[in-house]
């Protein structure tokens, strides 16, 4: 039973990074990591803010909220992967923007899909809030991950979306 899960999940993985979606934009330097989904990149000579389609973070940097369990590793995990290397930005078919004009992007690095590999390692979960191409996959990806209690799953303690109210009060 896990070694066909390993496979179906392997395969999903595989197809997730040779699928194209939409336009992508090559060779895109990231010049920031603000926490575990969103980073900064240099596009066309301009500072860019992308939100990582498909997956949600502990939060770290938002003012109005406690830093959340895992979310200085998840931010950690993320700039050791991207910052200041070049990385492939996909588009969504259905949204360009969100609320806080952020671009909405696919992350990519020589070929494989970042926010899968954060959910898979287990410091992201699956953002089931808005449908996107790759919600199923990354949803696999989530459960193998809870279930192999990584990251997040094991640290903070809990093994279902409870966890997201888990969170760890600020130093003052």
């Amino acid at each position: 039973m896990y070694n066909r899960r390993l496979s179906i999940i392997s395969a999903s993985l595989a197809l997730i990074t040779v699928v194209p979606l939409a336009i992508a934009a090559d060779n895109v330097k990231v010049t920031k990591v603000v926490d575990g989904d969103t980073l900064h990149v240099l596009l066309n000579g301009e500072d860019e803010t992308i939100r990582i389609i498909g997956i949600d973070t502990p939060e770290t940097v938002d003012p109005r909220k406690d830093v959340q369990c895992f979310g200085k590793e998840a931010s950690a995990r993320m700039t050791k992967l991207v910052k200041n290397k070049k990385v492939t930005l996909v588009e969504n078919p259905a949204d360009n923007r969100d609320k806080y004009d952020r671009l909405l992007r696919y992350v990519e690095l020589k070929g494989k899909d970042i926010g899968a590999q954060l959910i898979s390692e287990g410091y992201a979960y699956s953002y089931k809030q808005y449908p996107h191409p790759r919600l199923e996959d990354y949803n696999a990806l989530e459960v193998t991950a809870r279930e192999g209690n990584k990251g997040l799953w094991e640290s903070c303690g809990a093994a279902s979306s409870s966890l997201r109210r888990h969170r760890v009060r600020k130093p003052l």
